[in-house]
């Protein structure tokens, strides 16, 4: 998969311009705060339909405008596509290939990509929100079945907590076997898709690390909670939970049982990352995930996702550079960094220059 071309129109500080990419390695250099970051966010928001940086849309509109534009020209193993959106005050429009969509869903996965920044040392780091929404949004790029099944678990999700608040207590153990059978029905399958993505994941950042570090760590990943068998088993189970927990929910105000209070255990030669490993060996664990994902992208769709690195070679040493360019040879890649000279070490590329939002 292949970004050809990206227009941004008022998005962040662009007033408008566009850019063109080719199929290996594409560097946009230049100083610090000039939109290289916004040119790549732009890309990964046509692929997911969200940022990983903002939570409103209306923070991509330029100041002074009253909508942004993303449009792309993308080539897939299916042929050329175009993706569209337009982002306003209080709503968004999406297309793909011209044709307004209705659902939100429909959007996502049309173009498929995986981002790393400074920032996803958070996913080391962090409580285990940052761990559920790297799955989410990685399963869901894959996967309408799951992204469908999430959206609706999430309305089930808030629908029990508001009852779980509400002081009728009697009125609250009768409803909420109404709301817990739709609760485990869709809660199991993402439990699920979870259990087996994450399967892969761990193999294959076990070897990307491997690769990165020439094997002097060993990195792992489980499920802090496993639920075994299908899932009818695993949706009878979650039940099962749920009844038990009527009386620690109801005084808690929420549920505590779920996919919503799920975790990553990621370790380091055996060691908990999050408690033990340095700056240096949580930014390589989480690029090993990063590099993992895109093997899992490659494999199910039969094409490479496109590869977005942010400000990344800064962050890692000499070796681990070099190692890295190694590892993404063959990939689109839209890499960011202030001094393209000092990353390349020979490799041939795709320069763009950007000063103020605008390409020199």
């Amino acid at each position: 998969m292949v970004v050809k071309k990206l227009t941004l129109k008022n998005f962040r500080n662009y007033e408008e311009e566009t850019f063109e990419f080719t199929e290996g390695l594409n560097i946009l250099t230049g100083k610090n705060a000039q939109g290289k970051t916004n040119c790549a966010e732009a890309v990964f928001y046509l692929c997911t339909g969200s940022s990983l940086r903002i939570r409103h849309d209306k923070q991509l509109i330029r100041r002074g405008g009253d909508h942004a534009r993303i449009f792309a020209e993308v080539e897939s193993r299916y042929g050329a596509i175009t993706l569209e959106a337009a982002i306003y005050e209080n709503k968004r429009e999406l297309f793909v290939n011209g044709n307004k969509l209705t659902r939100s869903v429909e959007f996502l996965g049309n173009m498929k990509s995986v981002f790393f920044s400074p920032g996803e040392l958070r996913l080391i780091q962090d409580g285990p929100d940052e761990r559920r929404r790297f799955l989410n949004l990685s399963i869901s790029q894959t996967s309408r079945d799951y992204c469908t099944a999430l959206l609706r678990f999430q309305r089930i999700l808030d629908q029990r907590n508001n009852l779980l608040k509400m002081r009728d207590a009697d009125m609250v153990l009768d409803t909420l076997p109404v709301w817990d059978e739709q609760f485990a029905k869709y809660a199991a399958r993402i439990i699920c898709k979870r259990r087996e993505y994450l399967a892969d994941l761990s193999a294959l950042a076990a070897e990307a690390h491997a690769f990165l570090t020439d094997g002097a760590e060993v990195l792992s990943l489980s499920s802090e909670k496993e639920y075994k068998g299908e899932v009818e088993v695993v949706a009878e189970k979650l039940q099962r939970e749920l009844s038990a927990g009527y009386e620690r929910d109801m005084r808690l105000g929420f549920t505590t049982v779920g996919p919503h209070r799920d975790d990553i255990k990621i370790s380091i030669d055996g060691a908990d990352a999050r408690g033990f490993c340095s700056q240096g060996q949580a930014r390589t664990a989480a690029l090993s995930m990063k590099l993992a994902e895109v093997a899992i992208f490659t494999r199910l769709t039969g094409e490479s996702p496109v590869l977005i690195l942010d400000d990344v070679m800064s962050e890692l040493d000499l070796p681990r550079r070099k190692k890295l360019l190694a590892r993404i040879k063959g990939l689109q890649c839209i890499l960011t960094c202030t001094h393209a000279e000092r990353v390349l070490y020979g490799t041939e590329s795709n320069k763009i220059k950007i000063h103020g939002g605008k390409i020199v």
